[in-house]
């Protein structure tokens, strides 16, 4: 993942007035931001300044961080980073539109037929609003002052009176049933309670403690983390780390990452905000927090509501199709700031982010860029492909080697590897001696990480892996959440190595990616290598039909004209053109099987 890697793509300033909205973090008593905008004035001592539009997420009634509005005020000088400042949702001008036709529609409707204020009251006094949570908060926490406020709710320190933890101080969001006013809002609260009661056991990850209700409140019992926002820290330094410490933070950061995508929870919302540490000491544990966006995937399926904040929303989340992948990309976004203290995609609009988002390259030759090690470059350019399929997974990112040098650290299981073996097992022979021969190619960085997975998995003594040795790794490993996200379902769906093991070097061919291969500068070489190698092994004379059926793409006249160009005229066999477009095989990726 080094060694051979890709092309390159092609200061701080002081915090000044404005209004900037807030919500109350669960396990802060600082603030995180909310989806409302306010105009900005231009200043006497810029040529501008701009709105730092930064929440993204689905027009919901309630915001996933308790949501509020902050007393702080702050601006963005044109793209360095300040304060981030939190405009509606991407979806705003879409929703502008349908609300203009709902009125059009409902003005022309008969008097009898519009629904009334009275009506919408009592459909909204028939949701339920019980949640089955625990009633005893009074007799059991002690509420002491509010350390946040936000428009859906707030956060307030308090201590437990009784038992293991009394006197123990811990941080309560508390979210106000009047405000649930959709039966989407009361499933978020569901949700987020439900995913920080299956997650558990991680160094970096905010400790959940219970979860209370009575006839007028939720209130959320979490870990109080006095060390402030990761992005208070990089404000403090003037917005540039250095090479080592921006590796200390962003090591933590993919730890936990990486554990949250082996259990099938993508969290959503990454940014310096949702980081928070436990205490003021510069070496204090950092903790991801603010799970009100977050939500279990599988690993075969794909989400499509647009969530997230707009520095550090994915391409594919604005296309409507992503999954974990979607959470790496926002990593980067933070490894570019804490390198150089701007953002790597930046416009004064809202639409415009999601422009740069999409259509343009971050920039590595502005200062610091040009002194900075080669590695850091490419390990932040790696996280920012726009392909999700190049871009390294949180895994992988641990193994890169300017991370992998920092220091000695577990490397987790990658849930990529599970959905790259199930395509391999489902593969023609064919396809499976292509793959052989690329894995013969495969660099150094890359056979490390494979070597350190396939160790993870515990070979039986004969230096196989069978399925039950992948049942028993992730048991060791398992959360709630992994349950939730049916991945031991998954695993069923490995049938292939019910009854046969797989040593190494099937291993190498069954995970390699092919995209991530193809990202590095030695992909041409790599692959015709692989090709030379192919043609001795694996090549064979194949026919049109055969090629079809084991692609499994059917016989109809359009699929054979393009399959035809994949065979060699001469001996019948699979030409160059043919055997790389075997490499990246059909599709895995599945339709959208979540909608909301």
């Amino acid at each position: 993942m080094g060694g051979c890697t890709s092309k390159p793509s092609s200061s701080v300033k002081p915090k000044d007035a404005f209004p900037q909205n807030d919500d109350s973090t669960p396990a802060h008593p600082g603030k995180s931001p909310v989806r409302t905008s306010t105009a900005v004035k231009s200043s006497p001592f810029l040529p501008f300044y701009t709105p730092s539009p930064a929440r993204h997420r689905r027009n919901k009634s309630r915001d996933g961080g308790g949501g509020g509005e902050s007393k702080s005020v702050t601006s963005t000088p044109l793209r360095q980073l300040a304060r981030a400042f939190h405009p509606p949702s991407p979806a705003k001008h879409i929703r502008d539109v349908l609300r203009r036709r709902k009125g059009k529609k409902e003005a022309t409707l008969p008097a009898e037929k519009k629904q009334t204020e009275e009506e919408k009251e009592r459909e909204e006094v028939g949701l339920d609003k019980r949640f089955g949570f625990s009633r005893e908060f009074q007799s059991r926490m002690e509420l002491g002052e509010e350390i946040g406020r936000g428009h859906f709710g707030y956060t307030c320190s308090a201590k437990f009176k009784k038992g293991e933890l009394k006197d123990h101080e811990v941080a309560v969001k508390v979210i106000p049933k009047s405000k649930m006013t959709t039966a989407i809002s009361i499933e978020d609260v569901r949700r987020e309670v439900k995913i920080l009661r299956a997650l558990s056991g991680h160094n970096n990850l905010v400790q959940f403690y219970d979860a209370f209700e009575d006839n007028a409140n939720v209130y959320i019992v979490m870990e109080l983390c006095g060390g402030g926002e990761l992005l208070d820290r990089i404000l403090a330094r003037g917005g540039k780390y250095s090479e080592d410490d921006a590796k200390a933070v962003l090591t933590q950061i993919l730890n936990v990452v990486a554990f949250c995508h082996l259990q099938g929870v993508v969290h959503r919302d990454l940014k310096p905000e949702n980081f928070l540490y436990t205490s003021k000491e510069d070496n204090s544990q950092l903790k991801v927090i603010d799970f009100g966006l977050s939500d279990f995937v599988r690993p075969d399926e794909r989400l499509n509501d647009i969530v997230g904040s707009a520095y550090y929303v994915a391409p594919e989340v604005l296309h409507r199709s992503y999954t974990t992948e979607a959470d790496v990309w926002s990593i980067g976004v933070i490894a570019y700031i804490l390198l150089c203290g701007s953002r790597p995609f930046w416009a004064r609009t809202e639409s415009g982010i999601f422009r740069a988002v999409l259509k343009t390259d971050p920039s590595f030759s502005e200062p610091p860029w040009p002194s900075l090690s080669f590695e850091a470059k490419d390990f932040v350019k790696r996280l920012l492909y726009k392909d999700p399929r190049k871009r390294m997974t949180a895994s992988q990112a641990l193994m890169h080697p300017w991370i992998a040098g920092c220091k000695k650290m577990n490397i987790p299981f990658d849930i990529l590897i599970f959905r790259q073996m199930k395509a391999y097992l489902k593969s023609s022979s064919l396809r499976k001696a292509a793959l052989t021969a690329l894995s013969k190619t495969l660099i150094t960085d890359e056979l490390l990480y494979l070597k350190a997975q396939f160790a993870l998995l515990a070979p039986n003594k004969n230096g196989l892996i069978t399925l039950d040795n992948i049942r028993s790794a992730l048991a060791s490993n398992a959360t709630e959440a992994m349950k939730e996200s049916r991945i031991p379902d998954f695993l069923a769906l490995l049938n292939g190595l019910e009854y046969k093991g797989m040593d190494f070097e099937e291993f190498c061919a069954a995970s390699i990616s092919v995209h991530q291969h193809e990202s590095l500068d030695c992909w041409e070489q790599s692959v015709r290598h692989a090709y030379e190698l192919f043609e001795m092994n694996g090549n064979r004379v194949i026919v049109i039909e055969e090629l079809a059926s084991e692609l499994g793409v059917g016989s109809s006249i359009p699929v054979h004209t393009i399959l035809h160009d994949w065979i060699r005229h001469t001996d019948g066999k699979l030409s160059f053109l043919g055997f790389v477009k075997l490499l990246h095989g059909v599709s895995t990726r599945q339709p959208l099987a979540k909608t909301r």
